[in-house]
């Protein structure tokens, strides 16, 4: 049993967790995993199951806060085969895992976001975000892990 006090852990450290934790849940629902040295792309590993279809997987964890983003030039939200793994810590519990498709976010909600910065002199990039707070959760709940990658 993991020990479970995450705000122990550095960012690195939990991302790095996060990396290792999305990459056994896929594999105990019967998906091989690939992965690489480098994430260059947004890529954090690959998983395929028998239909011989490869998904791209971006790994996003969150500890403290509601959002968490993956900037736009790292994810198209018309690539079926794309996926991201979100794991939402908190103290005392394993974590949640939600597994929501890229083309998800050509539905925006209030949890799944698109956010535009394009004004002149914002330094930000514009970003596909993930807001899970509270009133937020029920539309997280389909992409619940056992759920989705049950199917």
């Amino acid at each position: 049993m993991p020990k479970m006090k995450w705000s122990d852990l550095r960012p690195m450290q939990l991302g790095r967790y996060a990396e290792y934790y999305a990459k056994m849940e896929f594999a105990s629902y019967g998906y091989d995993i690939y992965t690489s040295e480098v994430d260059d792309h947004g890529v954090d590993f690959v998983a395929s199951k028998n239909s011989g279809i490869y998904y791209e997987i971006q790994v996003k964890s969150l500890l403290k806060g509601n959002y968490a983003f993956i900037p736009d030039k790292l994810m198209d939200c018309n690539d079926s085969k794309r996926l991201v793994c979100f794991l939402k810590f908190v103290d005392g519990r394993l974590p949640d895992v939600y597994v929501i498709p890229a083309t998800a976010w050509q539905n925006l909600n209030e949890a799944l976001l698109y956010r535009k910065y394009d004004k002149p002199g914002q330094s930000n990039k514009s970003e596909w975000g993930i807001s899970c707070a509270n009133k937020n959760l029920p539309l997280l709940e389909k992409y619940r892990a056992e759920k989705y990658l049950e199917q």
